[in-house]
């Protein structure tokens, strides 16, 4: 289990459950919707970091019998759970809370205590954004931030940061509908702001489940690592090019590769498996992350690998 992500949603956790105390009690009080959709909202993240917590305890479990590459696409399925249950849960109810409150519009009452119980959300939510804001940070290197999360492999890091964007700007969301409700004397502007909120969470639902559901069906590794397999299997005395080579994470930090080569054809079938030992030998010293290397003994003419074939020109 990485620590990086643990501490990531671990500190969302914490966060999450001092901000739906605080507004579910704030909500009682005033009787404004969109407090009551901030407070479904930060209940329904407190769920998710649960089950972020359960997909990385379970991915972490060694591999067996009957799962020989690990379980570390169990952190892929529960992420994209996740994803779902911010839908279904945050933004359908959210939506509904708001349609309710214009359908019967009620006044906010006491709507100081909004203003103040909002206050801590944007500080408690803050501390938790930061941090998982300074993991992405740390691990997107050169990227922008969009394509970082395009290209990441682990889910956790990425969710953890879109929860906690989308409750800071549904905090502001809350904050403008309560003024607006009652500086303009119209309830049904605070039934919108639940809508708004509804609506912000199922965008972020959409756009964690495409990421999570290409993870699930299968990722390719970066192109750097491609190239530095591909490369060292072309430096390999008896090897005479490599035509091509095929890799999917199965986790984050897991990747199984296949590699066809051509081997010179003078070669002893002793001298061929001392080559591939070899090389393997050295991608897992230089790549820690590939789990399995398959090397395939294929001529140049013959290989199916025909889409990465310019891995050889390079």
């Amino acid at each position: 289990m990485s620590s990086q992500s643990t501490r990531v949603v671990g500190a969302a956790l914490i966060g999450n459950l001092l901000v739906a105390a605080t507004k579910f009690a704030a909500a009682a009080i005033t009787g404004s919707s969109a407090m009551t959709s901030e407070a479904v909202h930060s209940l329904v993240d407190c769920g998710n970091e649960v089950l972020l917590f359960y997909g990385l305890r379970r991915a972490a479990r060694p591999p067996d019998a009957d799962h020989p590459f690990g379980h570390g696409r169990e952190l892929y399925f529960w992420s994209f759970i996740v994803a779902v249950a911010i839908f279904a849960l945050g933004a359908c109810a959210s939506v509904y809370e708001g349609v309710r409150h214009i359908q019967s519009p009620v006044p906010i009452r006491n709507p100081v205590v909004n203003y103040v119980v909002l206050g801590l959300a944007l500080v408690f939510e803050g501390g938790s954004w930061r941090v998982a804001f300074e993991q992405f940070r740390a691990v997107k290197g050169g990227m922008g931030y969009w394509e970082a999360m395009r290209t990441s492999k682990d889910p956790t890091t990425f969710t953890v940061l879109a929860e906690d964007t989308a409750a800071i700007l549904g905090i502001l969301i809350a904050f403008a509908g309560t003024v607006a409700a009652g500086a303009l004397g119209r309830p049904v502007l605070d039934g919108l702001a639940s809508i708004a909120i509804g609506v912000l969470l199922g965008l972020v639902a959409v756009v964690l489940a495409r990421e999570t559901k290409g993870l699930l069906i299968g990722e390719p590794a970066r192109s750097e690592l491609v190239s530095s397999i591909c490369a060292m299997a072309r430096a390999m005395p008896g090897i005479d090019r490599s035509n091509g080579l095929f890799t999917v994470h199965i986790g984050p930090r897991e990747v199984v590769a296949a590699l066809s080569v051509d081997f010179d054809d003078t070669l002893s079938a002793g001298e061929v498996e001392r080559i591939v030992a070899e090389l393997e030998d050295r991608v897992r010293k230089a790549h820690p992350e590939v789990v399995s290397l398959l090397v395939k003994p294929q001529k140049w003419e013959h290989a199916d690998f025909t889409q990465l074939r310019q891995e050889e020109d390079n």
